[in-house]
């Protein structure tokens, strides 16, 4: 298992499935978890989960939450302004 984290920022306020409430435009921390596929003659890796994290109460900072999204919604959310 590797795990690699990304910065995203979103340039407008956006919302995920998993989350109650628009979140506010800013810069987010996203974990991708992928596990090594066995068998190949080559080094590849399966994503197996991707987190966001997202601060607990809007305008605190140092309280998180870890919240599991799909990939394609989170690369929507960074796309297209939340209605």
């Amino acid at each position: 298992m590797r795990t690699t984290r990304e910065t995203l920022t979103f340039d407008h306020p956006f919302s995920l499935m998993a989350v109650d409430k628009v979140q506010p435009a800013g810069t987010y921390a996203v974990d991708i978890d992928e596990e090594l596929i066995e068998g190949l003659s080559f080094l590849a890796y399966r994503r197996v989960a991707t987190t966001i994290y997202l601060p607990l109460h809007q305008g605190s900072h140092g309280s998180v939450q870890a919240v599991r999204v799909d990939p394609q919604e989170l690369a929507a959310a960074l796309e297209t302004p939340s209605a």
